[in-house]
């Protein structure tokens, strides 16, 4: 078993958020593997989320982003999303407010179309399952083998297009390169509160 020394757990607590004492649990645990215990913190605040997801959400904020050219200061590209959470205490904290900024920032620069996949119209889903179908129509596979392809390729396009499922665009280490939905279950975990992201906005001059 690997040694669980205090920079071993100070680097978690920077890769993870975490608390010293979960950092420390989750090392131990996992034998001091990093990964293991990032995966295993990930784990417990997701079942936070979990534990947390009937409660009544109506607190929050409203956070915005502009995005400045470098070719004269003119804001190019806005942003706002009203991001939900149980107490104004709760909306007032670091935690809370980071995780509305990085939203900001991520949907500035991933343009998603949509919050979630059942936000997609119908209509839309089946213009994009017929081009799909049109795409594979050479294809000897049998009916239900590329029905099962086009479902795959319907995931691949909500995560380019549906916010909670795009990997956050501004990752600065594979810790962050996890989908909204998880960063926003991991923020519940931290916060322990419920939350949400309610709904967005995107303008793009021009």
């Amino acid at each position: 078993m690997a040694e669980i020394t205090m920079d071993l757990i100070k680097k978690l607590r920077a890769w993870s958020g975490a608390g010293i004492m979960d950092c420390k649990s989750a090392l131990n645990e996992t034998n001091g593997d990093m990964d293991a215990a990032m995966d295993l913190l990930r784990k417990r605040r997701s079942d936070v989320a979990a534990k947390k997801a009937h409660r009544e959400t109506k607190c929050g904020m409203i956070g915005s982003y502009l995005h400045i050219r470098d070719d004269g200061g003119v804001p190019s590209i806005g942003v706002l999303v009203e991001v939900v959470c149980e107490t104004d205490f709760a909306a007032r904290g670091d935690v809370f407010r980071a995780f509305v900024n990085n939203v900001a920032l991520h949907i500035a620069a991933s343009a998603p179309e949509y919050l979630a996949p059942e936000d997609v119209p119908e209509e839309i889903l089946e213009k994009e399952r017929e081009l799909m179908r049109e795409q594979m129509a050479d294809s000897d596979k049998p009916k239900e083998i590329v029905e099962k392809i086009i479902e795959g390729k319907l995931r691949k396009y909500y995560e380019e297009n549906c916010l909670l499922d795009q990997v956050y665009a501004l990752a600065a280490d594979k810790s962050e390169s996890i989908p909204i939905r998880q960063m926003l279950k991991e923020t519940i975990g931290t916060l322990g509160e419920n939350m949400s992201i309610r709904r967005f906005s995107r303008f793009d001059l021009g």
